[in-house]
């Protein structure tokens, strides 16, 4: 299985280099599985391989955690660093449901530890299920092509190499080879969106049709395929559209006009990203600047609390 999926890495990054990889362990079996696969490459001096943990301390059995991780890393010789969340230097204050903050702290966590030991890569244990939960999750609370096409295995630092894995063949490995791994137990909670569509959902889905698994990476691929040709058309307008005059982007209105609304949209996200101005691509977000643009009269448009679209004669641009 191992074979199998070091192919799979060495399709996304390059191993001659022996890069150093940076790995998300938090002492479940996805991570846990992945550890073995990578240091298996570190013992084998393919790659150079440092685990970081982060504890939340949201839960009492936390310490545990940190424990199990420090362990298994001192066991096999591989360097461990943890940090608390409480102890991250964060000049923002992160928003959202307890899921999705847990992930922006792990995150920043994580690109922190890159920057410090001037790493190559992050990689994360997201397995198929992990697709396909963030895929119906995405549906349910609203979503666009992009957000439907999914994780990638490689995106900037991250690797994800399990994402073709299923979960079962992830716990029959470490069963089988009585392989010790911990337990959330908040996973098993109805509380929390994601974990409803695990435990009721995704069953269901399997029991109509034992094909879905195999017919859903099928179709992932396709909208990421279709995904990765609609990222070329909206890059070329993109560089026809816009001119970087004193490192500041500026948008030519009648050239953006003569397109699609759709491509209009990808534009301007394509853009608002390219520039790090922080935003949530709603599309009433982006009809309100599509307005604005079009409206015939100046000014400007604010996006949030820094930034906001200027708009002059002919020309637009964030200031």
């Amino acid at each position: 299985m191992f074979e199998k999926l070091e192919q799979e890495l060495k399709n996304i990054i390059n191993l001659e280099n022996k890069p150093k990889i940076i790995l998300g362990l938090s002492g479940g079996p996805d991570s846990v599985y992945l550890f073995l696969f990578l240091n298996k490459l570190a013992q084998e001096d393919k790659i150079e391989l440092i685990c970081a943990h982060l504890n939340h301390e949201w839960r009492t059995e936390a310490i545990i955690d940190v424990e199990f991780c420090k362990n298994l890393c001192a066991k096999n010789n591989i360097k461990f660093i943890a940090g608390k969340a409480s102890e991250l230097e964060i000049a923002i204050k992160f928003n959202g449901s307890l899921e999705e903050i847990g992930r922006k702290l792990r995150r920043y966590f994580f690109n922190k530890i890159l920057k410090q030991e001037d790493a190559n890569y992050i990689a994360l244990a997201h397995h198929l299920q992990d697709q396909q939960e963030t895929f119906f999750w995405r549906i349910i609370r609203g979503t666009t092509l992009k957000g439907l096409s999914g994780m990638k295995m490689l995106q900037e630092a991250y690797i994800r190499p399990l994402l073709n894995i299923e979960k079962k063949d992830i716990l029959d490995y470490l069963d089988k080879n009585n392989i010790k791994y911990l337990i959330d137990y908040t996973n098993y909670s109805d509380k929390y969106l994601r974990n409803r569509i695990r435990k009721y959902v995704l069953p269901a889905l399997e029991k109509v049709d034992s094909r879905f698994s195999k017919k859903f990476l099928t179709t992932l691929n396709f909208l990421q395929e279709e995904e990765a040709f609609l990222n070329k058309i909206t890059e070329n307008n993109f560089n026809i559209i816009f001119k970087n005059i004193n490192n500041k982007y500026t948008g030519n209105l009648t050239e953006f006009k003569k397109l699609d609304i759709i491509l209009q949209k990808r534009i301007l996200i394509y853009w608002l990203d390219k520039i790090k101005v922080k935003f949530t691509a709603s599309n009433s977000f982006l009809l309100e600047i599509l307005r604005f643009l079009n409206n015939p009269n100046g000014g400007k448009h604010k996006i949030n609390q820094d930034f906001s679209i200027i708009k002059k004669q002919n020309n637009f641009m964030v200031l």
